[in-house]
């Protein structure tokens, strides 16, 4: 048996699947004590089953997103060493940014030792300023990471109760701007994902769960959770991710669709194509700066069923974050699930209430209480349909989409829109019908994001970097540094050497009988040179076991 959590903003969903059947199905509300929310959900779909016959625990969260989508992180100071090159006016970032010089060259070779009088000057700023956070960044701290571990040493040896994130322990692989932007994220949230890696452990542990545990990627692959502490924004996307393999799962194979799962805080958007997740070439873009997060081609957007309403004049608006519960259901404001109580499409929570907020909202508008709500309505689906059309312009830039559209032997986008979510039900016809669409509401549509989590396959990684020039090539994940033994050692021959040793990873971790088919997520090449003559080649080469789902979810339940 498998279960599937979903920690959402507004209510956690759990399911229990047992060969493909869901056995129970669970939806709490999320509170501040995330302990006890997860042991609610738990007990309701663990009721009379033994702990022992639960093989697997896959969580996806809305944690990470929640936080950036309502810009409700931690405040981060940024150090950064970029040497030589790029005008140090290219390093415009959202939070006081400290430029120090020093410099390590593409092969990890010092050739500007580090400026600490300018380290000092930066921690003194950051102090003053109140930050206890910082992000530090090389522009090769991947290739040798001196420089960073220097400054880290600095700032601790002042102030050891200071959260210092470094660089090369984020991200690995090349392009500076994106690796501050992950830097600085990973520093910004780690708390926060610490606080419910931990909530998650207690609850197993409380409940006899000695099962594997993991947590869904933004890719849609999974790592254990115990390992995730270390990147908490590669789950970035975690939560849109378990959405669009719950549709997966639930839909027939190979079909096509515009996934939109409303949640409470966000409304999250992706794209199914012939029964495949579209993938994200280009990685996770926050605020108009991309990272070095792999992920598919969501977005979400800050819009769901207990988003704050407000007015403008006459014009209600949707307000920045969520305050807390719908109005209907003892919250503190407005929200559109108010709305759809009182247009009756939503049905829990108090009516008068919800009628209430609603006239609270139109005061002086001269409206009745079901005028108001349609309005409310009509703003949330157009808001979000436009976020669709807007994503149809990133979505139709992806390679895939374009070999689907070729495919198709015409341009055409898909005309299907399925909801999930505890606001599709409400929501996903008029949303439909705006885009000319036709809508699908699932069975079990309002946990498909728990039910994605259940069904992900698990996967598995290795980051191989080889330097021909010095003979020598390391495996990261293993901590392993071993001899290239072939004299014309090549791109294949280090891409082969990747997918052995993920091979061995998988034998070692139980699931070479579900390998699948390699995926080549980074294949990076750099030539060595000395004195104008080409003496070297280095190979960062990133492969992954198959992502997907494990089955399709058919019947059953109690």
């Amino acid at each position: 048996m498998f279960i599937g959590i979903d920690v959402g903003g507004t209510f956690t969903d759990a399911v229990l699947l047992d060969r493909g059947m869901i056995r129970a199905t669970a939806k709490v509300v999320t509170r501040q004590d995330l302990l006890s929310s997860l042991l609610e959900a738990l007990d309701c779909i663990l009721h009379g089953v033994s702990p022992d016959l639960i093989e697997r625990v896959v969580f996806s969260t809305t944690v990470i997103t929640n936080l950036i989508a309502e810009k409700k992180y931690d405040p981060v100071g940024l150090i950064i060493i970029p040497g030589p090159g790029l005008s140090h006016d290219h390093y415009r970032f959202a939070t006081p940014t400290h430029i120090i010089s020093g410099a390590i060259d593409y092969r990890g070779r010092e050739i500007i030792p580090l400026d600490l009088k300018q380290v000092e000057r930066a921690v003194e700023q950051l102090e003053a300023a109140g930050y206890n956070k910082v992000a530090v960044v090389g522009k090769f701290s991947s290739r040798n990471n001196k420089h960073e571990k220097e400054i880290e040493k600095y700032i601790k040896l002042l102030h050891p109760q200071w959260q210092v994130e470094l660089g090369h322990m984020v991200a690995g692989q090349l392009n500076f701007p994106r690796r501050i932007v992950s830097t600085m994220l990973t520093c910004a949230t780690r708390d926060k994902y610490e606080f419910f890696v931990r909530s998650v452990f207690q609850a197993l542990e409380q409940r006899g769960l000695k099962a594997e545990i993991y947590i869904l990627r933004a890719d849609g692959g999974t790592m254990r959770l115990k390992n995730s502490i270390r990147s908490p924004i590669e789950t970035i996307f975690s939560g849109p991710a378990a959405s669009t393999l719950g549709v997966q799962a639930l839909l027939p194979p190979g079909e096509t669709a515009v996934v939109v799962d409303i949640g409470g805080t966000t409304s999250d958007l992706a794209l199914l194509l012939s029964g495949q997740p579209l993938l994200a070439t280009r990685g996770v873009c926050i605020y108009n700066q991309l990272t070095h997060v792999r992920a598919l081609a969501v977005k979400s957007v800050p819009v769901g069923g207990d988003t704050t309403l407000g007015r403008q004049e006459s014009r209600i608006i949707l307000q920045s974050g969520r305050q807390g519960p719908p109005f209907c259901l003892g919250g503190p404001a407005p929200t559109p699930t108010d709305a759809l109580r009182v247009l009756g499409l939503f049905h829990r929570g108090d009516y008068d209430r919800a009628c209430q907020a609603m006239y609270q909202l139109g005061d002086g508008l001269n409206l009745s209480c079901t005028e108001i709500a349609v309005r409310v309505a009509d703003l949330v689906v157009d808001t979000i349909v436009q976020e669709i059309n807007e994503m149809f312009k990133s979505w139709e830039q992806e390679p895939s989409y374009r070999v689907w559209e070729v495919l198709q032997k015409k341009k055409v986008r898909p005309t299907t829109v399925v909801g999930v979510g505890g606001g599709a039900s409400g929501l996903i016809a008029q949303i439909a019908s705006r885009m000319n669409c036709q809508p699908v509401l699932p069975p079990y549509a309002s946990v498909a994001n728990a039910i994605g989590a259940a069904v992900a396959r698990p996967t598995l990684r290795v980051s191989l970097r080889a330097d021909t020039q010095q003979g020598i090539y390391t495996i990261q994940e293993e901590g392993f540094q071993g001899k290239i033994e072939e004299s014309n050692f090549n791109e294949e021959k280090a891409i082969a050497l990747a997918r052995t040793w993920l091979q061995r990873r998988a034998e070692n971790a139980g699931l070479s009988g579900s390998l699948g088919e390699v995926e080549i997520i980074r294949r990076e090449v750099f030539n060595v040179v000395r004195n104008w003559v080409t003496c070297g080649k280095i190979f960062d080469i990133g492969v992954q076991t198959q992502r997907g789902i494990l089955h399709y979810v058919g019947g059953g339940g109690r």
